[in-house]
């Protein structure tokens, strides 16, 4: 049996979904009672807990062989540093002699010690812990999530523009959550001896200027990428609803990710989803709802 930590989300629903078709039985622990119906009806197990009910969810973990664990992101309007090291320490906690004979742990690029730099000093935290259970683990570190751009359709359809932190010419590496997805249900699948440091990316590097045309592309019209400058990025995050603390984390990790200050891998996993292909695809559900 799979557990999915996370099973209804962008990339966790994809694991789901992928190894169900391999004809795998699969358990989704959510927190969200109205996800049961549609899992349900696609032959998932589901199980509503709250991963701060650190027995309630030792005592699901039991039923299961193997788990995706992604630790859910905190609200931007909470000190989310503060709240993801508290669902992480209950997952941890579950975890242990739960008879969990495999993890496969969804990180991120950039993972590094820090308190205050986002989810790279978390799932860093994450990282180091579950390499010091008696438990094989393998680290799936995801790049930039293509993802993170949703929120940027609605002004690029009424006011030409994508807003971005990053310098509009700054090529980085981007991923589908779909690519990421169905690389973690392929790590789930592995024998027990196969673990370690697995890094995920699309098919190439993009820019915030290449965000910028996939959106003109399918919008047909013209749409440019404008930077923030880092001595605004706390004013632009508080004004949408971060608290102070997650707005600080956010930028510190904004500036990590922007100076490149991590290593980047010789030979990641390379996805095939480009960014044109998954903005198509968004502005298509967009358009559809």
């Amino acid at each position: 049996m799979h557990i999915l930590l996370g099973g209804t989300g962008r990339v966790g629903s994809v694991v789901a979904q992928t190894l169900l078709e391999r004809g795998e039985s699969v358990t989704i622990i959510t927190s969200k009672p109205d996800k049961i119906d549609e899992w349900q009806r696609r032959e998932a197990n589901v199980a509503v807990v709250n991963v701060l009910h650190t027995q309630a969810l030792h005592e699901v973990l039991k039923t299961g062989n193997r788990l995706f664990l992604l630790n859910p992101p905190a609200a931007p309007s909470t000190d989310t540093a503060a709240e993801e090291r508290k669902t992480l320490t209950s997952i941890l906690r579950a975890l242990d002699g739960s008879g969990i004979e495999k993890v496969v742990a969804q990180s991120t690029y950039g993972a590094q010690p820090g308190d205050r730099v986002g989810d790279l000093g978390v799932l860093y935290e994450m990282e180091q812990a579950l390499q010091n259970m008696q438990v094989p683990v393998s680290i799936l570190r995801a790049a930039y999530f293509m993802s993170n751009w949703d929120m940027a359709l609605q002004t690029a359809r009424q006011d030409g523009v994508v807003h971005t932190f990053f310098p509009t010419d700054l090529k980085l590496p981007m991923v589908s959550p779909l690519d990421i997805g169905q690389v973690a249900a392929d790590l789930m699948m592995e024998p027990l001896s196969q673990t370690g440091l697995h890094y995920v990316e699309g098919p190439e590097l993009y820019s915030s200027t290449d965000v910028a045309n996939a959106f003109a592309n399918v919008l047909e019209k013209p749409v440019t990428a404008i930077e923030t400058p880092p001595a605004h990025w706390i004013t632009a995050l508080t004004s949408v609803g971060f608290s102070q603390p997650a707005a600080e984390s956010m930028a510190a990790m904004t500036e990590i990710v922007r100076n490149q200050a991590y290593e980047l891998p010789t030979s990641p996993i390379r996805g095939s989803i480009t960014l044109k292909e998954y903005i198509n695809e968004l502005i298509s559900k967009g358009l559809s709802n």
